[in-house]
Order: structure tokens, then sequence, then C-alpha cells
């Protein structure tokens, strides 16, 4: 690719271009006719199973504001305690990567996250799914963009570590049924009590994909005014939380 061409690529294109020519790899970006903003989509427009796309999932973390990258297969989901435990010595948490966040630290907008050419370094991870392929394709800083590549030249490009990160979906679905156990039966005070019960059974893990706490199903601003709230209130969000464990049991049976 000469620089001529490089000039009409969108900008964040031609940044993941020029690492992936400096470096000497084989495959440029290549521009697809529709956005492939999901891994479903983009495996769709190639022609290529859903988990050789190497999807990227951005993180915060909250000691130092640095983003924590996660590279994965696009039919795995990342699990945020396995990724904590590589990438939070201090004890801190990860936090949600909204859209500015992503922007500002790597330079691209969600949907079009490349692995490399960050604008800002990046924690990196590279999930161990990924190395059932022999081939995968990347977004390449645009979401029409993609590239090719193997796990191995991933690992290459980006100088990243291979780690188990991916979700057991077994034990994800014991551990959020567990929870949902524990919330019913303090939800039984309700009529019993003469205060309204906290929906808390002391695991207070905010999830970054859902902004929930995983253990009473609240956001961190409902957990926030609960010591304020009235009793009607409080009921009100318990109903709301009781809607919440029912959605969720009925994603977990689908």
């Amino acid at each position: 690719m000469c620089g001529a061409e490089l000039k009409v690529l969108p900008e964040g294109v031609q940044r993941v271009a020029e690492v992936l020519q400096a470096q000497g790899h084989p495959h440029m970006p290549v521009m697809l006719d529709d956005a492939a903003r999901t891994a479903q989509q983009a495996a769709d427009a190639l022609g290529v199973a859903v988990g050789q796309i190497a999807k990227s999932i951005i993180f915060r973390r909250k000691s130092d504001d640095v983003a924590v990258l996660v590279v994965t297969s696009g039919d795995r989901r990342v699990d945020e305690k396995k990724v904590e435990a590589l990438v939070c010595p201090d004890g801190r948490r990860l936090g949600r990567a909204d859209a500015a966040f992503v922007k500002s630290r790597t330079g691209f907008s969600i949907g079009g996250v490349s692995p490399l050419a960050h604008a800002t370094a990046s924690v990196t991870l590279i999930d161990a799914s990924l190395f059932r392929f022999d081939e995968i394709w990347a977004a390449a800083g645009h979401p029409h963009a993609v590239f090719q590549l193997s796990p191995w030249q991933l690992q290459d490009l980006t100088g990243a570590p291979v780690a188990d990160v991916a979700v057991d979906d077994d034990e994800k679905k014991r551990d959020l049924q567990r929870a949902i156990t524990l919330v019913r039966l303090r939800a039984q005070a309700l009529d019993t009590q003469a205060d309204v019960p906290s929906p808390c059974i002391s695991i207070c893990r905010m999830s970054a994909s859902s902004g929930l706490c995983e253990g009473c199903f609240r956001t961190g601003d409902e957990i926030a005014v609960w010591s304020r709230a009235d009793d009607d209130e409080k009921r009100a969000l318990w109903k709301l939380i009781t809607q919440r464990m029912d959605a969720l049991q009925g994603v977990m049976v689908m």
C-alpha cells in the first residue's frame, strides 16, 4: 500500500495501516461495504465463523485511569474477575469504559477499535480462545475496516501476553443464580418488616458490561441514594430490581 492509497483511508485506518506497514505485516486493512460494529456483522461480511473475529474490549482501570484492552474471540465474553486478577495488583477494580473514554484513550470509536495503533498506551491481554483458529480478523480503526492476521501475529504485533480471560458460562450462570436467590430471600422481608430491607447481599461488585451491582442488581446511583430514599421510593426500586432479575433469569434459560 503506497502513500497515496493511505491518504484516501479514514484517519484511524491510516494509523493502523502505518503500524502494519512498519512491522512488515502482509495484510493491510480492507474496507467493507457495510459497517461491522459487532463480531457477528463482521463475520457475516467476511464469510467466516464469528469466533474468528478478534474483538477489542476496553475497560478502565480505576487506580490510574488507564485503558485495559482485552482482545478476545467473537463468540466469547470476557470475565472481568479474571482480567482484574491480572491487571489490578493493587486490588482496585475495573470500571466501565464509555464512548468518550474509549475515544480519548485509543483514538478509535466503539465499533472500530483496533488492537494496535492506540493514541495512548493500553494494558493489553490476548484471550487464549483466539488460538483455536489459524486465521482471524480484527477491526482496523473504523467500523468498515478490518485486517487479516493470525493469533501468533497478533501477539507479535502487540507484544501482549496470552491468558485465559473468557467467561466460564456455567460458572457465571451459577454465580448469577446464587445472587438472585439471595436477593429474592431478602425480598421476602418486604411484607414482614416495618423497615424496607436493603437488597444488598454483601457482594459489592459493579459489572462493567451492565452497570449493575452483581450482588443486588442496582446501579451505582441507586445504591448511593438508598439511604436517603423514603419507603415508597425503596419499594419502587425493589420492584425494578425484581424485574431485572426476572429478565436475567429469562436470558439464562434461552
